[in-house]
């Protein structure tokens, strides 16, 4: 404690709001006074950020307040600026970040980049591991017995990555573009870089033959193979010119520090992509090549992103990545994967060891595409009720059993899980807008913890206003 700040532990958190904020606070504060949560988290959170650190140096943000505003984005699925300035101006998150103060007192701030910077400290695993104690926690308050098997639902969705539509055209022009930005970092620090001259002009040509092949193949009418190869010619030429001036131009490029290596090393990559996007180009649209989908990228920035097709109307195709998760009958999600290039058949027997080693399980049920012949039976070894529907014919058992009252029953609630699905997306889920795939793999799981916080927190504030209500009619 510190002379002048607010207590955490005596914020008053509306109880009749229904708003995100209030079930978010009221989760985050319950965890801060309990001591077995707060020494776990607390546990977790030294581990990964300051273990094997000296303590010197500039004053940060404390390992709480790191934690908080980590779950609040995701709660409310807001960006940094909007954090930022509710972490400076907002009193309720200010006193549970444990920085508001009493009047009359110097207001602490905190810094944009301090938020980002410290944010970013959290790793995938340890935000699985954080994860893992609130949902211990929110079993807790929904008041779970210890000896009650958990009735289990599993779903996939994708998540989608911040990338534009790929074509192999415009992913041509993101890797010149690339190219010529890397050149023009270069110049700005070593002016004297020759044969640079009009590298503006470089940019403008290119991407006009850019627009003119888009047009071209996106416009119909007569003649539209024609035109789409004229379009292509004039574009590769361009490309192929621009890929002879930069390898020429590789050896011009100063090294001179880190920096320098940090840019060079940029410049090697995106020339790399260039070099293939050429290739792809030409042999589709000049040649008539097939392209086979594995020799495809669907994005220059977010290399990790898959083309997914899940066999929906709208939409048809989504880029991204595809999550499965796991959800208990108090609507928690107990367990989350991300997967790699992966059918949804092919990662129960994983699921099933994490969660079958950690809880007790009464029932799990799945939807049609996670049916496989091993995954049921192993599954009925461990759970007495395994709801998995085949794909395709059914032999006179499977009908049988498909048409029992407890089968049918289960497989309806299944359906909860697309309703837990939706507020996951509502929670952040739906784009992630971080870059990078270990950033990308974190927002995932700061989503799920953000979400299971926020049911926890609505309970919370349910169980205390029931409380209230008994109060009233005890003194009455």
């Amino acid at each position: 404690m510190t002379i002048g700040l607010k207590p955490i532990q005596e914020t008053e958190i509306p109880s009749r709001s229904r708003d995100s904020i209030a079930a978010i606070l009221e989760a985050l504060k319950e965890i801060f006074i309990c001591p077995e949560y707060n020494e776990k988290i607390f546990n977790i959170l030294e581990d990964e950020i300051i273990k094997g650190k000296k303590k010197t140096g500039r004053p940060g943000m404390d390992l709480w307040q790191i934690f908080v505003l980590a779950q609040f984005r995701l709660a409310l699925n807001i960006n940094y600026d909007i954090l930022h300035n509710l972490s400076n101006h907002h009193s309720l998150l200010r006193q549970i970040l444990g920085i508001e103060t009493e009047s009359g007192y110097e207001k602490i701030e905190i810094g944009y980049q301090s938020i980002i910077d410290n944010v970013s400290l959290l790793s995938d695993e340890t935000v699985k591991e954080i994860n893992k104690v609130i949902v211990v926690f929110g079993h807790d308050v929904f008041k779970k017995k210890e000896a009650e098997a958990l009735r289990l639902k599993t779903d996939s969705f994708v998540v989608k990555s911040n990338v534009h539509f790929p074509t192999d055209y415009n992913l041509l022009w993101d890797s010149a573009r690339k190219c010529l930005d890397t050149v023009n970092k270069f110049l700005n620090k070593y002016p004297n870089i020759p044969e640079w001259r009009k590298i503006k002009n470089w940019n403008r040509e290119t991407k006009g033959f850019m627009r003119e092949l888009g047009k071209a193949s996106s416009s119909g009418g007569k003649n539209k193979e024609a035109r789409q190869k004229k379009a292509a010619k004039k574009y590769l030429t361009k490309a192929k010119a621009l890929q002879a001036k930069l390898v020429s131009s590789r050896s011009h490029l100063t090294v001179n520090d880190n920096m320098d290596m940090a840019m060079f090393i940029s410049f090697e990559h995106f020339m790399e992509l260039l070099n293939k996007q050429i290739d792809l180009v030409d042999r589709r649209l000049i040649k008539g090549e097939k392209i086979p989908h594995q020799e495809k990228i669907f994005s220059i920035f977010e290399d990790y992103t898959e083309w997914i097709t899940k066999g929906k109307m709208y939409p048809n195709v989504e880029l991204g990545k595809n999550c499965a998760i796991t959800t208990d009958h108090f609507n928690l999600i107990v367990d989350y994967q991300i997967m790699e290039h992966e059918a949804d058949s092919k990662i129960v027997v994983t699921i099933a060891d994490r969660i079958i080693s950690t809880y007790k399980v009464d029932s799990w049920s799945f939807d049609r595409g996670f049916w496989h012949k091993d995954n049921k039976s192993l599954l009925q070894l461990k759970i007495p009720k395994v709801i998995m529907p085949k794909k395709g014919k059914r032999n006179k058992f499977e009908r049988e059993e498909e048409k029992q009252n407890l089968f049918i029953r289960l497989k309806n609630k299944h359906s909860a899980i697309e309703s837990n699905i939706n507020e996951l997306e509502h929670r952040g889920l739906n784009k992630c807008p971080d870059r990078g795939y270990e950033h990308f793999k974190r927002y995932v799981g700061l989503a799920v913890s953000a979400y299971n916080l926020h049911r926890i927190g609505k309970e919370l504030i349910k169980l205390k206003c029931q409380e209230t209500k008994k109060s009233f009619k005890l003194c009455a």
